[in-house]
């Protein structure tokens, strides 16, 4: 991974990684970019309108994970068990892409707050 990131919300500012991909890539290259969060049990997700195909190819990940959500147009962030999780593992119903990974601890982002501003800013 060589893309890093900033993730900022009214809880905090988190340090991440993107991956090589195309549409790790074209998010890169959109930066720095801004839109409303919607919380979903230890997860967040918001709309990012990409140009890049992507397919899902897992429905398990790992706290820190950010994943492409394909069929939503969408961006999720992990930081702990999903409603569907049987253990610590983050589950999800629908496929996504694994593009990316917050480096450190990440669970207070809990605490950003659903319809809540999320900003992702480049980050050397």
């Amino acid at each position: 991974m060589s893309n890093r990131i900033k993730i900022r919300t009214r809880s905090g500012e988190w340090t991440a990684e993107l991956d090589d991909s195309d549409v790790s890539n074209e998010i890169w290259l959109s930066l720095p970019f801004s839109a409303d969060i919607n919380m979903l049990g230890s997860q967040m997700y918001f709309e990012m309108i990409l140009d890049s195909e992507s397919v899902g190819d897992s429905k398990i990940f790992e706290k820190g994970d950010i994943v492409r959500w394909p069929s939503a147009g969408a961006i999720c962030i992990f930081f702990g068990p999903t409603p569907l999780s049987t253990d610590e593992r983050p589950v999800v119903s629908f496929p996504m892409k694994r593009i990316g990974r917050v480096i450190g601890e990440c669970s207070d982002m809990e605490y950003s707050g659903d319809r809540t501003r999320i900003t992702i800013e480049r980050s050397f």
